[in-house]
């Protein structure tokens, strides 16, 4: 049977490999999709198969709450919901192995590493980390999910002294774990919680909103690291190759996003980059008015060009606009002009936040271009049109030393022709910034809700 399983878990291992990859790329992120879900289930079924499995009946009642909850939520989440709802389940990772830590301490008999006061030094340092990894994730999680929904202010919370403040408690916490290891007191284990649970809220109040998708990328891989201490508490192999590829594949895509950031990767870990500019310049108002247009000037003008961008941001998620673009585009191709779609890395509010939004609304995958593919192409562009993306399309970025966001590459929309910027109103971006491209003499302010925008423009290239 041991063989059996081994090798299940071996499939299962391959297929999530095979699931990473292809979720790399838009066209085979379908078949990714897929490999992971197989995976799963023959992860799923094999652990159950086990004969050490005690009680079929709480595992069955467990299955059936969990599978409504997430039927229930797979039907009624909205995209524009999906990150908040990632930092939410990575918040629930990170509490599962702080409570499978926990049972393995007060029961370290049926999970075969010795008695209470005897748990072998090797099961103490992996419970430990585990609990440590699992707590941050827990705490930090959740903070990103209020900052998501706006429960929490997205400016950065910064006060005099919070770095020092981190680092006492990051080595309070290695000491405390060097304690119990020695000890084995359940104070200790518990003081490990609670520190554990305080740094993962410091490291996260001071992070602005233009970096939060980089923390969401930043806690999956926490989660996945967290998975894998579970793994080596219940000697579950899979779920240690499970968690350290989650591990591994979040740290690497958030260290490629802080650099398309211009980020330090080490001020992700430690929290708080940006944090003191962004704070002070959220409240800061601007009385320069910026030139308005409407959708019939944006209709004819774009009617009679030959190439257009299209950037589209977190605004265009809120209004639900993608469909209506996707087909004010096609309307586009059809009167013979080219048009792409550019995605900045940190568009939206995670990773990949616009390619899924596209994909949805049957955007063609070779018409979406990533900021380095697409960049030197606005100088040599007719219009840029502009659909709720602000702190990715902020000239300050480049000229501003005392922005928040300065240093972050942009989407150099300011060198097309002519720029049409579909906004609610004048309000800064997530950054706390105002964006100078708004009062650019070669931009038109369409003011409005995206998808009301989108099909006034289909309207006036129908007529």
């Amino acid at each position: 049977m041991s063989n059996l399983t081994s090798v299940a878990y071996l499939v299962s291992s391959v297929l999530f490999i095979l699931s990473l990859r292809g979720l790399s790329h838009p066209t085979t992120a379908r078949r990714g999709n897929f490999y992971g879900i197989v995976g799963m289930a023959i992860a799923i079924i094999t652990t159950v198969s086990n004969p050490g499995v005690l009680s079929y009946k709480e595992i069955a009642i467990a299955f059936v709450i969990g599978g409504l909850i997430g039927s229930v939520i797979a039907v009624r989440i909205q995209m524009t919901a999906l990150p908040q709802l990632v930092a939410a389940f990575h918040s629930l990772v990170g509490l599962a192995a702080v409570f499978v830590a926990a049972s393995a301490f007060y029961n370290p008999s049926a999970f075969n590493i010795g008695t209470v006061g005897n748990i072998p030094l090797g099961s103490l340092i992996e419970m430990a980390i585990g609990t440590a990894i699992g707590a941050v994730t827990f705490t930090g999680s959740i903070i990103a999910f209020g900052k998501l929904q706006g429960f929490v202010s997205g400016n950065p919370l910064v006060f005099k002294g919070q770095h020092l403040l981190n680092l006492i408690l990051g080595l309070g916490i290695i000491a405390l774990i060097a304690k119990f290891c020695i000890d084995q007191n359940p104070e200790y284990f518990w003081m490990i919680v609670a520190a554990s649970f305080l740094i993962g809220v410091l490291l996260i109040v001071p992070i602005g909103g233009a970096d939060m998708p980089v923390i969401v990328s930043m806690l999956n891989s926490y989660s996945g690291w967290a998975a894998a201490g579970i793994g080596f508490t219940l000697s579950n192999n899979l779920l240690i190759i499970t968690g350290a590829l989650v591990g591994s594949s979040g740290a690497i895509l958030s260290y490629i996003m802080c650099k398309g950031m211009n980020r330090s990767f080490l001020n992700v870990l430690l929290g708080g980059f940006g944090g003191e500019q962004a704070a002070s310049e959220g409240g800061a108002k601007d009385d320069r008015v910026a030139k308005q247009g409407n959708a019939a000037d944006a209709a004819f003008m774009m009617k009679n060009s030959k190439t257009i961008i299209i950037v589209p941001g977190y605004g265009m998620a809120v209004a639900q606009a993608q469909h209506a673009l996707r087909e004010m585009g096609d309307l586009l191709k059809a009167s013979g002009a080219e048009v792409r779609y550019a995605i900045h890395p940190v568009a939206g509010r995670m990773p990949g936040h616009m390619n899924v939004l596209l994909a949805e609304a049957n955007v063609p995958y070779d018409e979406v271009l990533e900021l380095d593919e697409i960049n030197r192409d606005f100088s040599e562009t007719d219009v840029a049109f502009v659909i709720g993306a602000n702190d990715v399309t902020n000239p300050a970025a480049k000229t501003d030393k005392t922005s928040a966001i300065y240093g972050m590459p942009i989407l150099d929309v300011e060198n097309a022709g002519q720029v049409f910027f579909v906004k609610r109103g004048m309000a800064s971006g997530y950054a706390g910034v105002q964006n100078e491209l708004f009062f650019r003499d070669n931009t038109l302010m369409l003011f409005g809700d995206a998808k009301k925008v989108c099909e006034d423009i289909i309207k006036g290239l129908e007529n």
